[in-house]
């Protein structure tokens, strides 16, 4: 590319520079940023920099801010589209994301190290622990979500082989290796993986899917089913009800709750709960949830701090699942 052409990106590579390479604690003087223009054959004067400062902040909204330090005047970016803090909390939901690949995740991060400075990527850097936590192996899930996601918009069913894994770390379909057929509703967050709720017409009720474990997943012409179900349904008590998204019989429950636990059943149930108090000490609530394996190993990981004080059948539930353990 010619030097004649190159003055014609003098603007864009100014701001790439300034981006790169200012934050807040790091900047460039004059002849620094005519020095790194150089690096691409543009040439420049300081007059015509400070013009490019303001067209940078009048049409792209990148303000410079200059900033003396004895003798010398540095020039820095204001504000970004994301604040570095903005940054970490991203990074952090990816490094958690138990649905987003090892590989995957490493590339949204350096994707996300962009929109920084070096500087403050060499931060984002330090959060980088992803290559010891438990990841999916189905790197087609970002397809898969985006499959059904456009299903729900254009009110199609979607076709899908849904799988587990046994002791050989093997895929084993259900549904005896038939494609199942829903009509999406939803696609939601819980227990660190996402879930697709949807209508199942052959068995005619809401089921959910992890979506990490569905495979070749097909928007169909099919026109959605189970609309007036989804009128009524609350995608939000779904999940409370519902331990790690494990389907169970739907049941009033009676808890007795040691007062200091208060704050684990609001965490899980909201406030809405109502807690009548037994003595000093603890108090019973009353709550609706699927009765579950998952359910049932809520309440022993609470260690005692909540007891299940009826019905008597679930109490029963829980006492032969004990067993199970000893």
């Amino acid at each position: 590319m010619s030097r004649g052409n190159n003055q014609k990106l003098k603007l864009y590579y100014l701001a790439r520079i300034l981006l790169e390479q200012t934050d807040e604690d790091h900047g460039l003087t004059m002849p620094e940023i005519i020095k790194e223009l150089e690096k691409y054959d543009i040439s420049a004067e300081r007059k015509s920099i400070y013009s490019d400062f303001d067209a940078l902040d009048h049409y792209f909204g990148i303000e410079i801010m200059s900033e003396q330090k004895g003798r010398q005047h540095y020039y820095h970016v204001v504000s970004r589209m994301f604040e570095l803090a903005e940054l970490k909390l991203l990074v952090d939901a990816i490094q958690s994301s138990k649905f987003i690949t090892l590989k995957k995740s490493k590339e949204l991060i350096s994707k996300l190290e962009s929109l920084a400075s070096r500087h403050e990527a060499k931060e984002l850097q330090r959060q980088v622990y992803v290559q010891n936590r438990i990841k999916t192996m189905n790197e087609s899930i970002y397809y898969s979500v985006d499959a059904i996601n456009s299903a729900i918009a254009n009110n199609h069913k979607v076709r899908f082989r849904y799988f587990h894994w046994n002791i050989k770390k093997e895929m084993e379909f259900r549904h005896d290796g038939k494609p199942y057929e829903i009509s999406p509703w939803a696609l939601t967050w819980d227990d660190e993986n996402y879930y697709l709720i949807g209508y199942d017409e052959e068995a005619d009720m809401i089921k959910h899917f992890r979506v990490d474990k569905m495979l070749k997943i097909e928007e169909t012409e099919g026109k959605r089913e189970g609309k007036k179900l989804f009128k009524a349904f609350d995608l939000a008590s779904y999940a409370k009800k519902s331990f790690g998204m494990f389907s169970g019989e739907e049941q009033l429950v009676k808890l007795l709750v040691d007062n200091d636990m208060a704050g684990v059943i609001i965490d899980r149930f909201g406030k809405d709960v109502t807690f009548f108090p037994k003595d000093k000490k603890s108090s019973y609530v009353t709550v609706s949830v699927a009765i579950s394996d998952a359910f049932f190993g809520w309440i022993f990981g609470l260690g005692g701090g909540v007891k299940i004080a009826g019905p008597a059948a679930v109490s029963k539930k829980a006492k032969a699942l004990a067993r199970q353990f000893v």
